[in-house]
């Protein structure tokens, strides 16, 4: 990477950063960090573009309300020139207009339909009560008459030539009941209700909400009572519609309400075609027009970052950018000045010399991107420090899947990642709003790859779905008198190590032709009394060879930083000491490890000494008189114990001291040089007060250093011991599967498949969904993201810290691709 100088001419800069935002190679830094964002230069180009943007949300809203699809562009629009901004906001501007005026006008015709559809019905009902008063004359009075009765508690007035009024009006009709009832307490009974269903959903005209309603009719008599039943109406919000009382005129009145329906319809369908027209033109060009909009915005917001130097009448920019790929800038420059004109004097690239620290930057692809997140989560990488990544692919997948470990898991996991893969395209933006899903689909290939391991490490432990595969034939037999009788025959064997089985000596191998199991672990294992006893012995023992190699390959790691920074000190003073002590005690345990595996058969591994005490007597130098603890591996071991302890010991002030006094001495050789030059040039009591405040100053940066060297000592070597404890998590975490995963089976689906008949087909049926669903929750996602966080901190802790630091920042281009893709521009 390297620091670069723009010099742009005002007319070819917008179509500089287009081209270069076109080749998302170059980083912009902020030459203006003092100024806020309303006194930049291009601010008003700014909000031009955020109130082009506004219409464009809005014309999207409109198209996804009448489900009208938006199409995507076939290639991807250039950015256009700055006069074409002004032709884009004319285009918008009369969209918007016309879209909200067609709204308005349809909003307003439609509230219009509804109260003339609300007062249609209203009429019909209306006069089906008036045919039949017609039909009864008297009864609307009598009903009246024996409610006041009621009332009055027996009381009865004269109602013979009682002239009563009557409102109409339309109420929904979950509030009919509530409404009758405050009629009858505000007006004590004074009043007389009719009231039909309306069987059709109706439009409200207020809220557009299609609701069941109900037509009602209040007879009353009086002002006074009108009133009241007035405010009752508004208070429930009840639609009060006109209604005749002469028969004639409530017919002519329901045929133009019928005539004004009908032509009311014609104008509704005329008006929904042109708005389907104006949108479905949109539609078309609605992605293009917001990419073009986009990328004018991400222009001049990246020009807000340049000095404006108004005596050479140019833009000042500073960027970092790939050394690389300085051809392709030049080149692109270039192209944008002639796009602009071409003006007499062209852009000017000047590569500048500076102590800053540049952007971390790693060329990635779909595939590496999503480990390189998992790395940078801890910290992005210094500039030109090593990139664990490129391990971590490898490492991660399998350290997730020797915790995961089981075939059939495995598999789902990798049909399931392999779907992502295949469909990557159109799952892309399906879903892009849950962030759930965005997880795990950008980790898809992280998903494939421990999926794939876990196939791998589930055929090791010979584990598909809590049982194993007999595919070989078991090599273990067990000798009653004078046979020899395949496990197949008995239901249960206690493995031990006899000489009748693969791990004998010679001899037994040739008589009883026995061979260990081609691939994986022995499926007789699966039915053993010792199994557990047995398989965690040997994944606590992977963990610690697995852990120890991983940090090992970690500290050379540290080497090539050393080699790459030209920091020879550190090759002798922390790597060295380093490096010898991790072999000292934790390589010389993987070499005792393979010693007693290879050396100690079925014959005599009664006789193995423990590695535990072993590991504790090197410790303490202690070695007891006891038989069992006095067994060794081999003669001298006690010997080359003893030293490979004093060589762990000496590593431990080696460490400590060496890089203080390093810094010491080279203090000193700095100190010589500056006295022998300031006493020729300066005065001699000018030399006391620069050596005075070279001296103060030596003594901080010493103190920081010792306190440094200090914890980072303490922190390898004790580091060393609980970062190889820490790699057990490997062995407990398979160990959890591996039971829950058996558990599940015997618990669950166990109790379908040991039914006989048809009753077992049928509870095998009825089980078979609780027990998926209980592994795909628990075993695939529960302890699928349990490893997951395991092998996470594996790395990030134990692996990583051994010559990682982390503490840099990220290159992060100026790019039109990132831009339409990931990174939403802001304001």
């Amino acid at each position: 990477m390297t620091l670069c100088q723009l010099f742009l001419q005002p007319d070819a800069a917008y179509a500089c950063i287009s081209e270069l935002g076109e080749l998302g190679i170059v980083q912009f830094r902020d030459l203006n960090p003092n100024v806020n964002s309303f006194q930049r230069k291009f601010v008003n180009e700014v909000r031009r573009c955020e109130e082009m943007e506004r219409k464009l949300r809005f014309l999207e809203t409109e198209i996804k309300k009448d489900e009208l699809p938006i199409y995507d562009p076939e290639d991807n629009p250039d950015a256009p020139k700055p006069r074409e901004m002004i032709d884009l906001e004319a285009t918008f501007e009369k969209l918007d207009h016309e879209l909200k005026e067609i709204n308005t006008n349809a909003d307003a015709l439609l509230r219009n339909f509804n109260e003339l559809t609300e007062l249609k019905h209203n009429l019909q009902m209306t006069q089906g009560f008036f045919d039949e008063a017609q039909a009864h004359p008297v009864g609307v009075l009598e009903d009246m008459a024996g409610e006041r009765e009621i009332e009055l508690g027996g009381q009865t007035t004269a109602t013979a030539g009682m002239k009563l009024g009557f409102i109409t009006g339309v109420i929904p009709r979950e509030r009919m009941v509530t409404f009758e009832r405050m009629l009858w307490r505000v007006c004590r009974g004074n009043v007389f209700v009719k009231q039909a269903d309306i069987p059709d959903l109706i439009e409200d005209p207020l809220t557009g909400e299609k609701v069941h309603k109900t037509v009602f009719v209040v007879f009353f008599q009086g002002e006074q009572l009108k009133n009241r039943v007035q405010k009752i109406c508004e208070g429930f919000r009840a639609n009060i519609y006109p209604c005749p009382e002469n028969p004639h005129e409530r017919r002519e009145l329901a045929m133009g309400v019928m005539t004004r329906l009908d032509d009311l319809t014609v104008v509704l369908s005329q008006t929904q075609d042109h708005r389907q027209r104006v949108l479905a033109a949109t539609s078309r060009n609605l992605r293009t027009w917001q990419i073009k909009v986009k990328k004018i915005k991400a222009i001049y917001h990246t020009m807000n970052m340049f000095n404006n130097d108004v005596a050479r009448k140019c833009f000042i920019a500073e960027c970092w950018a790939p050394v690389s790929e300085l051809d392709r800038i030049q080149l692109a420059l270039r192209k944008g000045s002639e796009a602009s004109g071409g003006g007499t004097v062209s852009s000017v690239l000047n590569r500048m010399i500076t102590r800053e620290q540049p952007p971390t930057h790693h060329k990635l692809n779909k595939f590496t991107q999503g480990f390189q997140n998992l790395v940078d989560a801890y910290g992005v990488a210094t500039y030109r420090e090593i990139n664990p990544m490129p391990f971590v692919l490898i490492t991660f997948p399998f350290l997730f899947a020797v915790m995961f470990g089981d075939a059939g898991h495995g598999l789902i996991v990798s049909v399931f990642a392999l779907w992502m893969v295949i469909k990557e395209r159109s799952l892309k933006d399906k879903w892009r709003t849950q962030e759930v899903w965005t997880i795990f689909f950008g980790g898809r290939y992280i998903i494939l790859l421990m999926g794939l391991f876990s196939i791998y490490t589930g055929l090791i432990y010979n584990d598909v779905f809590s049982k194993s595969l007999n595919i070989f034939g078991s090599s273990w037999r067990v000798k009653f008198g004078d046979e020899i009788l395949n496990r197949r025959d008995i239901d249960t064997v206690q493995l031990e190590p006899t000489p009748y089985n693969y791990s004998g000596t010679r001899e037994y191998q040739q008589m009883y032709s026995g061979t260990p199991y081609p691939f994986g672990l022995d499926p007789i294992w699966q039915v053993s009394e010792n199994k557990i006893t047995f398989t965690n012995s040997v994944k606590m023992k992977f963990a610690i060879i697995i852990g120890i190699i991983q940090m090992g390959f970690g500290v050379f790691l540290s080497l090539w930083n050393h080699l790459h920074f030209n920091h020879r000190y550190a090759i002798y003073l922390e790597f060295l000491p380093q490096i010898i002590f991790l072999a000292c005690i934790f390589f010389y345990l993987i070499i005792l490890i393979f010693y007693k595996w290879t050396h100690f058969d079925g014959l005599v591994s009664t006789q193995a000494p423990s590695l535990l005490i072993q590991l504790i007597n090197m410790i303490l130098l202690s070695y007891p008189t006891e038989p069992e603890s006095s067994r060794t591996f081999y003669s001298g071991q006690r010997g080359v114990q003893t030293a490979l302890i004093i060589f762990a010991v000496i590593c431990i002030p080696w460490m400590l001291l060496g890089k203080p006094i390093y810094r010491i001495i080279m203090n000193k050789r700095r100190a010589n040089y500056s006295t022998v030059t300031n006493h020729t040039e300066n005065a001699e009591h000018e030399i006391d007060e620069q050596t005075h405040e070279n001296e103060s100053t030596k003594k901080v940066e010493m103190s920081e250093v010792w306190v440094e060297q200090g914890i980072h000592t303490i922190e390898y070597f004790l580091g060393c011991i609980s970062h190889t404890a820490s790699y057990l998590r490997l062995w407990a975490l398979s160990l959890a599967h591996a039971q829950l995963s058996e558990v599940l089976w015997q618990m669950v689906l166990h109790i379908g498949l040991s039914t006989n008949g048809y009753a077992g087909s049928i509870l095998t049926f009825l089980v078979f969904m609780p027990w998926s669903c209980l592994t795909v929750f628990i075993l695939l996602l529960m302890e699928g993201l349990s490893a997951f966080l395991h092998a996470l901190r594996l790395h990030w802790v134990e692996f990583q810290s051994k010559f990682y630091k982390g503490e840099g920042y990220p290159f992060i281009p100026f790019s039109f691709r990132l831009l339409l893709d990931e990174v939403p521009i802001e304001g």
